[in-house]
């Protein structure tokens, strides 16, 4: 996208949709610190600190807990690793989450409590991390999460993860697992608060790090690429930034004009961080989510 130059429709904007505007139809108008607003989250959510603070140290704890399964590396980075939590049962399902950070902070283990929920369900998860931005570029990061999922279909096995896969991620998270519903080994995505266009990220502080290029943008965007005929439900929070609210509406209008499955699930009250928290019990929401897509991936 040119500076200064509006979104349109046709590159995965729909303008004039339900609910908060969305403040990138007058893009032209935003100052440099203004287009950065629309996608700060830890500003955007007054409590997001103590979020944050809480997650961190409940998923210290069920990281400290599951310690056979952590630490197992799927290539030579320093962050290239999973840490597995597998369920009793070897062919139980696998969700793999992919964390978020704006591809450029966080680690595998602030999230360890999330795998909570689902494995109280019966289910195994998997947690990969992968190199940050400015170290790796963002084609770099996209293809460290498909060496990984390689890794898992040939080693999982081996570490008592042998079921079925359901493919998530929250943030930059979600359009990492977004690019990746045709892997093999996937049967649907889990897309939580993500962001489908990077466009508009290239005229943002984020962009600093991520340098992105022409071809990151057209190659790596989940809006400008061709839809994927597999199951992926795109889950978002009613209390999210309003650009957020928008990527995840236009991804699911362009996939069901394609006639692809899956559903658009708003999560009433939840904000960028809170919506996760859905995890933590095996009747949470997002564990139904991840349940529903297995249900309609085998039909």
């Amino acid at each position: 996208m040119a500076s200064g130059t509006a979104p349109s429709a046709a590159s995965g904007f729909v303008l004039g949709a339900p609910g908060p505007a969305d403040p990138r139809a007058a893009w032209a108008e935003l100052d440099h610190a203004a287009r950065g607003a629309c996608y700060d989250n830890n500003a955007a959510v007054p409590d997001s600190a103590t979020q944050i603070a809480a997650r961190n140290a409940a998923s210290a704890a069920y990281w400290a807990a599951h310690a056979s399964g952590l630490d197992i590396p799927y290539a030579a980075g320093a962050r290239t690793a999973f840490d597995l939590y597998p369920a009793a049962d070897p062919s139980a399902p696998c969700l793999v989450f992919v964390h978020g950070g704006y591809w450029q902070r966080n680690a595998r283990a602030d999230f360890a409590c999330f795998a909570a929920g689902l494995n109280t369900a019966g289910w195994s998860v998997a947690m990969p991390g992968y190199t940050l931005a400015p170290e790796a570029r963002l084609a770099g990061i996209v293809a460290e999460i498909g060496a990984a999922l390689d890794w898992l279909a040939a080693h999982g096995p081996a570490r008592g993860i042998d079921g079925p896969v359901i493919l998530s991620g929250w943030s930059a998270g979600a359009q990492l697992a977004a690019l990746h519903l045709g892997h093999a080994s996937v049967s649907g995505v889990l897309a939580i608060s993500g962001v489908y266009d990077l466009a508009p990220i290239r005229e943002t502080v984020l962009n600093e790090a991520l340098n992105l290029t022409d071809a990151e943008i057209a190659g790596l965007s989940p809006l400008r690429l061709p839809v994927v005929q597999k199951p992926m439900t795109i889950a978002y929070g009613s209390g999210e930034l309003p650009a957020l609210v928008h990527d995840a509406r236009n991804l699911h209008a362009l996939r069901s004009a394609a006639h692809a499955p899956g559903a658009l699930l708003p999560v009433a009250g939840a904000d960028h961080f809170s919506i996760l928290n859905a995890f933590l019990r095996p009747d949470g929401l997002l564990v139904r989510a991840a349940r529903d897509l297995l249900e309609g991936a085998s039909r």
